[in-house]
């Protein structure tokens, strides 16, 4: 698998968790464990963005 695509993925799984955490913390009322489920999703759609990035360059 190349690189640009095994980011894409990693990104989505991220994505996916800081979701999840996301609405754990609002559900539970916990606003650090919100604060940290939107930290990872952001994180997660800057590794995709750097898997398209590397897609175009070749990579």
């Amino acid at each position: 698998m190349k690189s640009s695509m095994k980011d894409k993925v990693k990104g989505t799984l991220h994505e996916v968790k800081g979701k999840v955490r996301e609405m754990a913390g609002e559900i539970t009322d916990n606003p650090k464990l919100e604060a940290k489920g939107k930290v990872e999703k952001l994180a997660g759609k800057a590794q995709k963005k750097i898997g398209q990035v590397k897609k175009v360059f070749g990579q």
